[in-house]
């Protein structure tokens, strides 16, 4: 798995596909306006594309997109270029409205989460669910004096959750696998818990770290 393909080109795909590209993926990033990319192209050097063209180019993905738009993506990427591929989620289910005394809204329940009914939708798709429970400033090498932060990730394909892993170490974390899909229902909530310091007016530079 050389050719990753990040659909999404917000903060968090620009921040991922350069950490890709870094550690020495061959990436693309697609976006719905491709041209709006040259200025962060001519200065990460990785190629702008549509969501389609990447997605058909990659041998794997990362998913980068606004968690109401993530279905939506993934179709104008194309069924047919997802099924098969590694697909790295890195959505939550974050809602419309504003947050409630800093705790931001989702738009599932307790007994479901977003990777769950993507994994519904792309039913051939190897979804593994990362990097959701961080802000993208953090997700690539973030320095925390010498302590390596724990990532927390899950998925029904292993062997698509072991070269996941391979990534999660190299960006400078430590993994923690948490089984199937049906963990996302526990991973996506640490999202709003890491969002409520920041929503509070205590920073944002912060992780989770497991302890044994």
């Amino acid at each position: 798995m050389t050719r990753i393909g990040v659909i999404g080109s917000g903060a968090v795909g620009q921040t991922l596909a350069s950490g890709l590209k870094t550690h020495g993926y061959d990436v693309r990033i697609g976006s719905r306006t491709p041209s709006k990319l040259a200025e962060y192209t001519g200065s990460s050097g990785v190629r702008a594309a549509t969501f389609a063209e990447a997605a058909a180019w990659a041998e794997a993905l990362v998913l980068a997109v606004h968690g109401t738009a993530a279905i939506a993506a993934l179709n104008d990427a194309g069924p047919e270029h997802v099924a098969g591929k590694i697909v790295i989620d890195v959505t939550n289910p974050i809602a419309k409205e504003p947050p409630e005394d800093g705790v931001i809204r989702f738009f599932t329940g307790p007994n479901d989460s977003l990777m769950e009914r993507l994994q519904a939708a792309f039913p051939d798709a190897r979804f593994v669910k990362a990097f959701s429970s961080v802000g993208n400033a953090l997700m690539v090498n973030p320095d925390f004096g010498g302590q390596i932060p724990t990532m927390f990730y899950c998925g029904n394909d292993d062997a698509a959750k072991a070269l996941v892993a391979k990534i999660i170490v190299a960006f400078g974390w430590e993994p923690e696998d948490l089984g199937t899909a049906k963990a996302a229902r526990a991973i996506e909530p640490l999202c709003q818990l890491w969002c409520i310091p920041g929503m509070r007016g205590r920073g944002w530079r912060h992780a989770f770290k497991l302890l044994r």
